[in-house]
């Protein structure tokens, strides 16, 4: 009797030497996580390979999802498990094949059993005359349009076809935790995953103007979380509020210059933030010179700042590859609608694009620095994120 299984393949895991078998475990661990609940029956590591067994009533669609949302994964493969005789492969490729439709065809089997019988090259010749004979196609050993493999196992053979694209990268919880500054927009969260797909875990950080603004992008940046989290299983948000500092900042300074203010103290706050949790790395989306704030001599005196290091993952990103990857990734719908933001609230018409660090510490040394990053610290609340929970 044939039994489902699922073939996951790796790429850059299998690549780490001697540290090879800690990302591996933790790719399995990601995928027990991923797809709980979905009718997995077991997952366990093979040689240069993951497999998941399905029960029969498991939702293949489900499984296949969040498979592909599980950072690490290259490619993975729906696979059949046969007793370990050709006559079997035979059997189960025959209404295999009716239902599919194919120019032509390579058979790649792989012996990682050496106890049986036959050999690679043999298995190859004998099974791709079975096929010839079953459909007429002809072989094609260098891109063909279907390719059917078989891995002869000590107690079975798998035999699978049509590899899903995964998206690759390390598995979350390899490559430390980082936290980001998330605005409702379109960007942020785009480079909150790509981190995600470095093995980085993610916490996030969204300021708000509330109560001098409605809550609505404080719920923006809920739901973007919380998409996000799928990537990664759970998630951490700190809401800050932001109107304070704002305040102090249009009281005091020129309206050019507010903008590369306010970056300045959120990333401040966010740092301080950061050493809490005994994170050691800020992440933005600013994609350079997209606006104002985001230009070379803006991001400079942003980030004269901080004393850890800011990344930037979208930095070189168009901004159309970033829309592209929001409508993959699943937040573009959440991005796009209109909300509040305190990034647009007290906004000049005309902000510096070429700030000077001179000018902003004159301008920061008629503020309360400590004080006003305190004050939102002690403000801050925290929501929290479950794979479990995720509709």
């Amino acid at each position: 009797m044939k039994k489902r299984l699922v073939i996951v393949k790796f790429h850059e895991p299998a690549l780490k030497g001697k540290n090879r078998p800690m990302f591996i475990r933790r790719l399995a661990s990601n995928l027990r996580r991923s797809v709980k609940g979905a009718g997995v029956e077991r997952v366990w590591q093979s040689h240069l390979m993951i497999c998941l067994r399905l029960r029969d009533d498991a939702d293949w669609d489900t499984v296949r999802r969040r498979i592909g949302d599980c950072f690490g994964v290259a490619k993975y493969y729906l696979a059949y498990k046969v007793a370990a005789d050709l006559d079997a492969v035979k059997e189960l490729l025959q209404p295999e094949l009716a239902a599919r439709q194919f120019k032509d065809f390579r058979i790649t089997a792989h012996r990682s059993d050496k106890r049986f019988p036959i050999k690679s090259d043999q298995i190859n010749r004998e099974m791709g005359a079975y096929v010839q004979a079953l459909t007429n196609a002809p072989v094609r050993l260098k891109d063909p349009d279907l390719e059917i493999s078989l891995d002869v196992l000590h107690d079975g053979i798998l035999v699978y076809f049509d590899p899903i694209q995964g998206y690759g990268g390390m598995p979350v919880d390899v490559s430390g935790t980082t936290m980001a500054l998330m605005s409702g927009g379109i960007d942020s969260p785009v480079a909150a995953w790509q981190l995600m797909r470095r093995g980085s875990r993610v916490k996030f950080v969204h300021f708000h103007s509330h109560p001098l603004v409605d809550t609505s992008s404080i719920e923006k940046a809920s739901e973007l979380a919380e998409i996000l989290t799928r990537y990664q299983y759970e998630s951490e948000l700190f809401l800050v509020p932001f109107a304070g500092v704002q305040q102090r900042i249009i009281v005091e300074a020129p309206p050019p210059y507010r903008v590369v203010l306010y970056r300045r103290f959120m990333v401040r706050i966010a740092e301080a933030l950061a050493r809490q949790q005994g994170i050691p790395a800020l992440v933005t989306g600013e994609s350079l010179a997209q606006v104002a704030s985001q230009t070379l001599e803006n991001i400079a005196v942003v980030d004269a700042a901080a004393d850890m290091p800011i990344l930037r993952p979208l930095i070189g990103a168009n901004k159309n590859d970033i829309v592209d990857a929001a409508r993959q990734i699943g937040t573009y719908p959440v991005s796009i609608m209109p909300d509040q933001d305190c990034c647009t609230l007290f906004v000049p018409r005309h902000p510096v694009t070429k700030s000077s660090p001179k000018v902003v510490n004159r301008l920061e040394a008629l503020l309360p620095v400590d004080e006003l990053v305190q004050q939102a610290l002690d403000q801050v609340e925290t929501r929290r994120f479950a794979f479990s929970s995720l509709r």
